[in-house]
């Protein structure tokens, strides 16, 4: 999740999802997607918590925990031209530069390693913090074991959405956007609600990432009653 400070609360970038697409098309979800085997390259040059400690927070070995935090940055970047990046000690401001890599990254023409090392960056892992831990039904034929993050919109630079996989994007406030569901305007899957409600309760976005995390594994159970389904949910 992106989030960033409005008056009177924060707002969280919002992806639609084109209807086509074989997982969640037509719902509204946070930027992001699947891992590329090359995200566990040890070659990154990284600055903030090493991945032992977030093989730590996210249960699982310091490889795939490297290639978790890579993926995260790099498909933000791919979705949103967000990039959480720059030197040990400065954060990108203007990610334009780099419009035509992005692109490289998008087809895998380009690995997110050699990007940083061409580009002489530092991939920023102290900008995320580990949010929570989803498991996709067991009924579903498609299956995703998913971390989230979030991240503050670094300062000077600006989230476009410029993806073939997002038909309309933007900022919008966690109650509206639930509010918008209630009424029908946007689908939401059950860690997109849950994880809405959650970042609706902080006054800014600098208390929602101190806010304290335990994660653990949430796999929802899906229980048709009629015509309708419910959700019960077990790990929170």
């Amino acid at each position: 999740m992106l989030l960033r400070d409005v008056d009177g609360g924060v707002e969280v970038f919002l992806q639609h999802r084109v209807k086509g697409m074989p997982f969640a098309g037509g719902m509204t979800v946070f930027p992001g997607g699947g891992v590329d085997k090359r995200d566990a390259d040890a070659s990154v040059a990284w600055a903030g918590p090493a991945p032992a400690k977030w093989a730590e927070w996210f249960g699982c070995d310091e490889s795939l925990a490297r290639a978790l935090v890579c993926a995260a940055v790099r498909e933000t970047f791919e979705e949103s031209g967000v990039l959480l990046a720059g030197t040990e000690s400065s954060v990108l401001e203007d990610t334009a530069q780099y419009a035509d890599v992005r692109q490289a990254l998008v087809s895998r023409e380009l690995s997110l390693a050699a990007f940083l090392a061409d580009a002489g960056l530092t991939l920023r892992a102290d900008l995320l913090r580990p949010w929570a831990n989803w498991v996709t039904p067991a009924a579903e034929p498609r299956r995703y074991d998913t971390r989230f993050f979030a991240a503050v919109l670094p300062e000077g630079q600006h989230a476009d959405g410029l993806t073939s996989e997002a038909d309309s994007s933007g900022w919008q406030r966690p109650a509206e956007a639930l509010a918008d569901a209630e009424q029908g305007l946007r689908m939401l899957m059950p860690p997109t609600w849950i994880t809405l409600n959650e970042l609706g309760e902080f006054k800014n976005a600098a208390e929602a990432l101190a806010s304290p995390r335990e994660i653990s594994k949430v796999m929802p159970s899906l229980v048709r009653e009629g015509d309708k389904v419910r959700v019960i949910l077990e790990g929170l």
